[in-house]
């Protein structure tokens, strides 16, 4: 059991309120400052097997904006965490249009003890309609390459997304959308600390890195967010409407199970 004082903040926190007003004064539920928040840096291109530092400051997008993260609960299984930070998602009302147009919120899913994490952009109207990421036929596809490409198994991995409702029409996430989904996007990865994160898509890892460069100048390289190693894909989407770049997805899932077979000799 929580004490209730803590949990009410940490709620507040989580929904990004810095104040609220009790008895005409205010209380803080965070002391304001920012936390400093990592630059993400590529450290190798490896597509071809060989291992290369990348040093061109060209290659390295700009710092994102900081984020105030919240400690996640104190004493919790990750599992109980990502629980309670669900349910504040399911809460949320920041982005109006998405809040009224949503049937559900779509959090994530998969095992939270996962040192992988693949990340897409937004639901999409079978996703809103089951609140689980990646089940229509894109999500086939993801899990045709989680099992039969990575021979891991689906519910093994953790999945989620950028956004956590449904754009109108299936459209990319606007940029205050994606600012407002943020906070719950990292405090999601701080609670699960993976190893390994995979961007699917260029709205995934342009959100993620903070970077403006294509998907296609993304992929093929290891880059770092905080203490996970990035690798950035096409999404499973564009996949089926282009099928020729399977090919490229499957030498980046191909450098990703290098680079988790290398972390774990």
């Amino acid at each position: 059991m929580y004490d209730g004082i803590t949990d009410y903040l940490e709620i507040m926190r989580l929904a990004g309120v810095s104040e609220v007003k009790k008895g005409g004064k205010r209380l803080n539920a965070d002391d304001g400052r920012d936390q400093p928040h990592l630059a993400s840096t590529p450290v190798m291109a490896t597509t071809d097997g060989r291992r290369q530092t990348v040093t061109d400051s060209t290659d390295t997008p700009p710092a994102p904006s900081p984020i105030q993260l919240s400690p996640p609960l104190p004493n919790a299984p990750k599992t109980e965490k990502i629980r309670f930070l669900a349910e504040e998602v399911a809460k949320c009302a920041r982005c109006k249009d998405l809040a009224e147009f949503r049937t559900q919120t779509v959090f994530g899913v998969g095992n939270p003890d996962s040192p992988l994490v693949f990340l897409g952009e937004a639901p999409g109207a079978e996703e809103d309609k089951q609140g689980e990421p990646f089940v229509g036929r894109a999500g086939q596809l993801l899990t045709d390459i989680i099992e039969k490409g990575m021979k891991l198994r689906r519910e093994d991995i953790y999945i989620c997304n950028i956004l956590r409702c449904r754009p109108p029409g299936n459209r990319n996430p606007m940029p205050d959308e994606a600012a407002h989904c943020r906070p719950f996007l990292d405090q999601t990865l701080e609670i699960i600390k993976p190893k390994f994160i995979c961007c699917l898509g260029a709205v995934a890892a342009k959100n993620l890195l903070a970077s403006e460069q294509t998907i296609g100048a993304l992929r093929g390289k290891v880059w770092k967010y905080k203490e996970s190693k990035v690798i950035c894909t096409y999404h499973p989407a564009y996949l089926l409407r282009n099928p020729a770049a399977k090919k490229d997805t499957w030498e980046d899932i191909q450098l990703l199970m290098r680079e988790m077979r290398t972390d774990n000799h």
